[in-house]
């Protein structure tokens, strides 16, 4: 694929304080050699910095691919409880089918799997963290199909065709990852005008905080 130049902030997809604001960039204290290309540098309280320009970069690029894809036959995935609603919203907006419960063994390897779940042949998986939703990527790389995963600074990538480098854990990270690549994936389709906005906001897709 294609990288995309980012020169700018006027470039971005969204403002440089949006990103930063919704702690895109906030990383973990580990750093594996597959995230290094996309560590921008390491707090002295030890904690690593994610570049959000190479996290708007690969939104662009992941969006272009998927728009190219039909969306049944696109399953987006999160074991983490904060992916739960940017996740639905996500598969909501753009057609796709999402996976916020346990993932059962199977789901993707198995055309006579039992019980509620339903078998699905995908063209495309997308993770919200390939360590969580581990057996997602295990069953999409065994059948050949691409992955597009959300990575923080301590995943492996493994098995994953395109990294988003972002915050993976973050409520209002994933929210506005999720938000900026289906607003993005629209504008690829030319169900919105190229610089156009959707009917939907990031708030959208925030999960709610539980009430004491």
């Amino acid at each position: 694929m294609m990288d995309v130049e980012i020169s700018t902030e006027a470039d971005l997809l969204t403002s440089m304080d949006r990103f930063l604001a919704a702690g895109c960039h906030i990383g973990t204290q580990v750093k594996t050699q597959d995230m290094e290309p996309f560590v921008y540098r390491q707090r002295p309280i030890g904690l690593y910095v994610l570049d959000v320009r190479k996290t708007d970069e690969r939104i662009r690029i992941a969006a272009k691919f998927i728009s190219r894809i039909d969306p049944e036959k696109i399953v987006i995935v999160s074991g983490r409880v904060y992916g739960k609603r940017p996740v639905q919203s996500f598969a909501y907006y753009i057609g796709a089918h999402a996976f916020t419960d346990r993932f059962v063994p199977g789901t993707l390897t198995n055309p006579n799997i039992a019980g509620p779940r339903v078998y699905i042949e995908p063209e495309l998986v997308i993770l919200t963290d390939p360590r969580t939703d581990q057996q997602a990527l295990s069953e999409a790389s065994r059948i050949g199909v691409p992955v597009i995963a959300l990575c923080d600074t301590d995943n492996v990538t493994t098995n994953v065709d395109l990294v988003i480098p972002s915050n993976n854990r973050g409520r209002k990270a994933l929210a506005l990852v999720y938000f900026l690549l289906a607003r993005q994936v629209l504008r690829e389709r030319g169900e919105i005008a190229p610089e156009g906005e959707a009917a939907f906001t990031a708030e959208d897709f925030e999960p709610q905080l539980q009430r004491l």
